[in-house]
């Protein structure tokens, strides 16, 4: 792998659809690079602070979120004497998106007030009354024709189906659903799970035309739904939940077909293979060396030792670190609040929040456990790569930690007090995206090779 310098970032940043540049914010302005020859190609100036960002689809347009005022502006990279500022005046701003069409930006007010739809080719304006969520309770389908948003009227939740086209409510009907937490679409369009808040287990798949075609709820009692995921072939749908369960649901008749257990202690017989992180100490002959003691007291690492940071591979049982959730505290730091599909959909990695340093990896072809990476530190971010069968995690440390179905490894990360808290893939699996607090750096990735052999070093 190679490193870039470390480039300064105060917020978001992200990479272009299309892969050809990457934008990250500092302070109040929007630095756009271009990804191969890393040189600034855009600077925007915005009004404030920069709290998010987003690409449109088409990679031509990105807006930018203001929190501290309640606006947002957008830019063209084809164009950079065009400029657009949204406005909503006493209602605010608290969230914004993009069409799939890259011509319409949807904005949600303040309390939910009222979504609005804004035209860029024209100064039309769609309104949408009580959306349920800011950020959440929107969803498209893949083809980009229709659109799913959420909305709560006489206590009450409905799901509104509106055409991407015209921007017309095409449907509306009521759901089942204490208070739902959010929506998505089927990879295929053709179905709609919605799911509701932690304090009921309730899983609902509708048909666009409103039909309820499946009600699932695990259990009756406790804390319910934390996570759910297509897998991209859209046969299976996974659900997270508090009890520190995975359940995997099929398309054909919306039953489970796997339950999965996060235990903290796994015992045999067990085909997974374990990597647990851990420091080996590298042993230097100096005898020969002449070092005087103000090199020795003003270098600890001579005197300390070097270290390199590589996986062992454990034997089972293996008692995996565990932390109890306080009772007396909401929202509870247990259950799977982290996971998602690799590209084939084959395996599925979670974290179970109560053993934040343990992620788990499952093979859904053979319904069994693939691999668990046991970390020192808690996991922050995981990704698979959009084009092949590879991991890449960080945990705020320093290096990078991999795994394939071959095996896994840690890369050094060269840039010194360089701490990686965040990761992101480019769209065609190249480059990685490293966020530090206060900087960022992007490492091109070597092409996954079908048939290799890694090793656990460094």
């Amino acid at each position: 792998m190679e490193f870039t310098e470390a480039y300064k970032q105060t917020g978001p940043c992200c990479f272009s659809p299309n892969s050809r540049y990457i934008a990250v914010a500092v302070d109040y302005r929007l630095v756009i690079r271009d990804t191969l020859s890393f040189k600034v190609v855009q600077l925007f100036s915005c009004l404030d602070k920069i709290s998010y960002i987003e690409w449109a689809n088409d990679s031509e347009y990105i807006l930018c979120g203001l929190n501290k005022r309640p606006m947002i502006q957008a830019w063209s990279l084809t164009q950079p004497e065009w400029t657009c500022k949204i406005d909503e005046g006493p209602a605010g701003i608290a969230y914004s998106r993009w069409s799939p069409d890259s011509r319409h930006i949807l904005t949600t007010s303040d309390f939910q007030l009222r979504l609005t739809v804004w035209s860029l080719l024209n100064t039309a304006c769609v309104h949408v009354q009580g959306p349920k969520h800011c950020s959440k309770g929107v969803s498209f389908t893949k083809d980009g024709k229709y659109a799913a948003i959420c909305t709560r009227r006489d206590c009450k939740d409905y799901v509104n189906l509106l055409s991407c086209h015209t921007w017309e409510i095409m449907g509306a009907f009521a759901v089942d659903t204490l208070d739902l937490a959010d929506i998505e679409w089927s990879p295929d369009d053709s179905a709609i799970v919605i799911w509701d808040a932690p304090l009921e287990f309730k899983v609902l798949i509708y048909s666009p035309d409103g039909r309820c075609l499946s009600k699932y709820q695990a259990y009756e009692s406790g804390l319910g739904v934390k996570s759910v995921s297509w897998s991209p072939c859209g046969q299976y749908l996974a659900v997270g939940s508090y009890d520190q369960m995975l359940r995997v649901l099929n398309h054909l008749t919306w039953k489970t077909f796997a339950e999965f257990m996060h235990l903290s202690t796994v015992r045999g017989p067990c085909c997974a293979a374990v990597f647990k992180e851990v420091d080996e100490p590298l042993h230097l002959n100096m005898s020969e060396l002449c070092l005087s003691d103000e090199f020795l007291q003003g270098n600890s690492d001579v005197s300390e030792g070097h270290f390199r940071v590589m996986y062992d591979v454990t034997e089972v049982p293996i008692s995996l670190p565990f932390q109890k959730p306080p009772a007396d505290k909401p929202n509870p730091k247990q259950g799977i609040g982290l996971m998602s599909w690799s590209k084939d959909s084959r395996y599925i990695y979670t974290r179970n929040d109560s053993m934040p340093t343990a992620l788990w990896i499952w093979d859904i072809c053979h319904l069994e456990l693939a691999a668990i990476l046991v970390q020192k530190d808690p996991i922050r971010a995981a990704a698979w790569d959009p084009t092949c069968t590879r991991l890449v995690l960080c945990t705020g440390s320093s290096h990078l930690y991999m795994w394939t179905p071959s095996g896994a490894y840690c890369v050094s990360n060269p840039l010194p007090q360089f701490n990686i808290t965040d990761l992101k893939w480019n769209s065609d699996g190249s480059c990685l995206l490293l966020k530090d607090k206060e900087s960022f750096c992007w490492a091109s990735v070597p092409l996954f090779p079908e048939s290799s052999e890694y090793s656990s070093d460094d």
